[in-house]
């Protein structure tokens, strides 16, 4: 993979109120084909940070390259709740708990924390990542009471299935505990893009059909009204999206084997919305009446505030 830092600056996002600047945001973006050939980029490609949920379609490899999904008779709903941030709405949380019954598994096994003003874990955003994990462990017949542990060989397995796509050694990545107690790992912007290239690709059996689960169930993704579920709507399958804490979005163009990855330097949320909004325009990933759409709810913040994006992705030669 050819990394380096581009030559055009860092996406500018300004919080504008009556028109008037208030607060300024600072965005790093790269897209990469399949190959791990840089193609665009605004900021800085070699930018590190954790990947936090973006990360999710890639851990729920220890289900679909381990006979999991098949053994448990589970469904691309199974699988698209596997790989969700959601909203802990009724039929999320039913969706987890439909991965643990039938995997013949107690939700008490489940280690993600129980949200504020929730009555259950099945209901936090990560549950279907951890029922899938779980569902695993079952699978292969290892213990379920570690699965955290960066040390379990489920999540040795995982980092094995990530390190073998960025083609880097797995010893190489630092790990950390994410929010919901599962590992996540530091990494390169440009590999985030990497993985979302894949992803978007359909070249492996077992990604193309994490890929088809999350653009077919959507809603499940996040909620009716949240970026994720929104882009992958209104783009009809197009596009694949998945966002992590901390300013993070990743973004694959299906069929194209493109991958885009936006990480904010502050980590705000609004800003990463409205930046991936501009990118995906100006690179022509999305038509004008999309990005027109995603914009009264991710960019018009209220009557007074909205945000305002400049910046441009500039191609990357080789």
């Amino acid at each position: 993979m050819t990394l380096r830092k581009s030559q055009a600056p860092e996406l500018k996002i300004q919080l504008l109120r009556e028109g008037i600047v208030e607060s300024i945001h600072y965005a790093h973006a790269v897209v990469s084909d399949d190959q791990g050939r840089i193609l665009f980029a605004a900021g800085n490609p070699n930018y590190n940070t954790f990947i936090r949920s973006a990360l999710k379609p890639f851990q729920a490899m220890c289900v679909t390259t381990t006979g999991t999904l098949e053994k448990f008779n589970l469904t691309d709903r199974d699988l698209a709740i596997m790989c969700a941030s959601h909203r802990g709405t009724p039929a999320q949380a039913r969706q987890a708990f439909n991965i643990l019954w039938r995997a013949d598994i107690e939700p008490t096994a489940l280690q993600c924390p129980i949200p504020a003003n929730a009555r259950s874990n099945l209901q936090h955003n990560c549950s279907g990542k951890h029922a899938g994990m779980l569902a695993a462990c079952r699978q292969l017949s290892l213990p379920t009471a570690t699965y955290l542990s960066r040390k379990h060989p489920l999540q040795q397995l995982i980092l094995g299935k990530v390190a073998e796509l960025l083609r880097v050694p797995a010893v190489e990545f630092i790990g950390a505990r994410d929010d919901c107690g599962a590992p996540t790992y530091l990494m390169q912007l440009s590999h985030m893009a990497y993985l979302y290239a894949h992803l978007a690709a359909g070249q492996r059996v077992e990604l193309e059909r994490t890929m088809r689960a999350m653009t077919h169930h959507a809603p499940l993704i996040a909620d009716v009204g949240q970026f994720d579920t929104e882009l992958m709507r209104l783009t009809a399958g197009e596009l694949v999206s998945k966002t992590g804490a901390e300013g993070v979005q990743c973004v694959g163009r299906v069929g194209e084997s493109m991958g885009l990855a936006i990480k904010v330097a502050d980590g705000t949320k609004r800003a990463k919305f409205a930046a991936t909004i501009h990118a995906l325009k100006q690179m022509g990933w999305i038509s004008s009446d999309i990005a027109d759409t995603l914009a009264e709810q991710f960019i018009q913040l209220s009557e007074f505030t909205r945000l305002d994006v400049h910046g441009e992705m500039v191609m990357c030669r080789s």
